[in-house]
């Protein structure tokens, strides 16, 4: 009978402990393998990942060109179809469904369904992408899918575009009052000039 006191581990899984530094005749004495001195005998001493000796390292001499997509790469949640046959039929599958039932987790920007396998039965499927495959086999089965909306810009409603042009209309008219000022304020610079050069 299995008790806390029987319990040993499974042949294997423990080893014996390298004994270091234990005198020349232990096969790991000495340097204990380190080798001679350096950098990579001290304690602690470690280079990191790249590093070529102070040397300007490859990574940075390689030229540097194009676009890289992967700042704006999207992750989706697979899920098969042989996954959901799990739930029971006419059940609403969405993604808090398939997060209770564990069999998505982590973070992504939606769900997506694969046709992977067959639907026994028909159920109503929220998801945001679905190929076309899978679209054929849950109509097969008697079941729906929805695609879930995709998020929009918000546009302006047409209040606001008219309280934003009333806004603007007394600046453009403020912008005409300073231009006539400026014309008055010129003239009789003008006049005085004409009027010295006759004096004179």
């Amino acid at each position: 009978m299995m008790r806390l006191h029987n319990l040993r581990p499974r042949p294997g899984s423990r080893h014996r402990v390298k004994r270091l530094g234990c005198g020349e005749s232990s096969g790991h004495g000495k340097t204990s393998g380190k080798g001679h001195k350096g950098q990579k005998a001290r304690s602690g001493g470690s280079i990191r990942l790249g590093f070529e000796g102070g040397q300007m390292p490859l990574i940075r001499r390689l030229p540097k060109r194009g676009f890289n997509n992967a700042a704006f790469h999207k992750s989706y949640a697979i899920v098969n179809l042989d996954t959901l046959n799990g739930f029971k039929a006419g059940s609403v599958v969405n993604e808090q469904a398939l997060r209770e039932s564990k069999l998505i987790r982590g973070n992504f920007e939606g769900v997506k369904i694969l046709g992977d396998g067959e639907l026994k039965h028909g159920l109503t499927i929220e998801a945001d992408k679905v190929s076309a495959s899978a679209r054929e086999k849950i109509e097969k089965a008697g079941g729906t899918i929805t695609l879930r909306e995709a998020r929009v810009r918000r546009e302006m409603p047409a209040k606001e575009e008219v309280d934003l042009a009333e806004k603007e209309t007394p600046k453009e008219a403020t912008g005409k009052v300073t231009a006539k000022k400026r014309s008055t304020v010129k003239a009789p610079t003008k006049a005085k000039a004409k009027k010295t050069s006759r004096k004179s």
